[in-house]
């Protein structure tokens, strides 16, 4: 099944929300990568979810300093789930395509847990009862390399 962006999954800021569709996207192109057993893809795929991974991680930090809003234990969630994702990249890739069906359901499980239980649900929302005392398009100063937000309509 397709992970999909619903309204309830606004944490009430366009930049976030915004990051969270693209990572929903990117995360659903891997999914099908996974299922498709096209390790060329999903290679791709996963790099690109790491690159704006960093990005949406460097911009969350951002927001949630800007607000005032203790971050830390979204930092050590955020590096346990880079090291999962780099150990899922290494797993799949050492088999070249070669996945059981068992291991694809895991890794297409693990994508989706993570991007909307494990993320969006069970941390970020934690920021949104303060993200909701600002204008939804709040944005604080995003000088430095993680610049890449794009706010979708």
């Amino acid at each position: 099944m397709r992970l999909k962006w619903t309204k309830q999954l606004s944490v009430g800021n366009a930049i976030i929300d915004s990051e969270h569709r693209n990572l929903i996207s990117i995360a659903n192109n891997a999914r099908r990568a996974i299922r498709a057993r096209d390790s060329f893809t999903l290679s791709q795929e996963l790099e690109h979810l790491e690159e704006w991974l960093y990005v949406h991680f460097a911009n969350e930090g951002k927001i949630a300093q800007a607000i005032n809003f203790d971050f830390s234990q979204h930092k050590l969630a955020q590096q346990c789930w880079l090291k999962e994702l780099w150990f899922l990249r290494d797993e799949l890739a050492c088999k070249n395509g070669l996945w059981s069906d068992d291991a694809i359901e895991q890794s297409c499980h693990f994508l989706s847990d993570w991007m909307i239980d494990g993320h969006i649900i069970s941390l970020d929302m934690l920021m949104k009862p303060v993200l909701q005392t600002y204008d939804y398009n709040f944005l604080p100063s995003m000088t430095g390399d993680a610049t890449h937000a794009v706010v979708a309509g």
